[in-house]
């Protein structure tokens, strides 16, 4: 079964469009880009404490593993050296094989326009298609743009009994 990711391009609420692919190997620049691009308040609220610069060899190992442990999906618009990715999507496969653990990053400019629910819907539908059962994700408490997109997208939200500043967001993915 082909488990890809759509490759598309998108109209956000705004009128803004993007481009929709698989996160790749040969993305690894535009990745250090990007993070570099964010706000520190993006930042934060994507890895829950600040962080300076990305760690080359963890996205490095990250982007070897997909797409068997895992998938990402970035959004991308055209710019003067090729393109910028103005967001991006990923989930993990744990150590349960039947769930996955999501988290979305969204250039501050792109927030508000629909581009997080357009990243999360495909992970989800992407992880149905690959017969996971849940979908869970870690997300700040005071990420409140998060809870509500999670909440509205049907994950039931909960506290994180080991940190009150965290919410978990869970869905189930059905048998399909």
């Amino acid at each position: 079964m082909d488990f890809s990711v759509v490759d598309s391009d998108v109209t956000l609420r705004d009128g803004r469009a993007v481009h929709l692919r698989a996160m790749r190997s040969s993305d690894e620049e535009e990745i250090l880009q990007a993070f570099d691009r964010l706000s520190p308040e993006v930042r934060y609220m994507r890895f829950m404490r600040q962080v300076r610069e990305l760690n080359v060899e963890r996205l490095r190992e990250a982007l070897a593993s997909l797409p068997q442990r895992g998938v990402g999906i970035v959004a991308t618009i055209p710019a003067a050296d090729g393109i910028d990715i103005v967001g991006s999507a990923t989930f993990m496969i744990g150590s349960e094989p039947s769930t996955c653990e999501f988290a979305i990053a969204v250039a501050a400019e792109y927030g508000r326009a629909g581009l997080g629910r357009t990243l999360l819907t495909a992970l989800i539908d992407i992880a149905r298609r690959r017969g996971l059962k849940e979908m869970e994700g870690f997300v700040l408490a005071a990420n409140q743009p998060m809870l509500q997109l999670a909440g509205r997208l049907g994950f039931s939200i909960s506290a994180d009994p080991e940190d009150r500043t965290v919410r978990i967001c869970r869905l189930r993915l059905g048998d399909t």
